[in-house]
């Protein structure tokens, strides 16, 4: 049978077999190199007090917070986007792709 990708869409090479991880928003069980890992700063402040706060002096503590979501919900989401044929050989950086 054919394959669409070299790489049937994984990171993982010839490693073998690979421990599966839950998605964070539809809860699917996923290979862990499929995993689309999404790091944001969360602060757990209002932002207009934050400014008021800072303006005063103060340190406001930010998180991060990091999500792993399968192909499915990263598309949803906009994360990451279909590319066209040709456009799928090129590298782009790493992150959210140019719009």
């Amino acid at each position: 049978m054919t394959k669409k990708r070299k790489s049937r869409g994984r990171h993982k090479g010839d490693k073998g077999k690979e421990p599966m991880v839950q998605c964070d928003e539809c809860g699917a069980l996923v290979p862990r190199s499929k995993i689309v890992k999404v790091t944001k700063r969360y602060a757990p402040i209002d932002p207009q007090l934050a400014d008021e706060l800072r303006k005063k002096g103060a340190l406001i503590p930010t998180y991060e917070v990091t999500k792993n979501l399968c192909i499915r919900c990263a598309i949803f989401r906009g994360i990451i986007r279909i590319r066209p044929e040709e456009e799928r050989r090129k590298k782009l950086p790493l992150g959210r792709p140019p719009s």
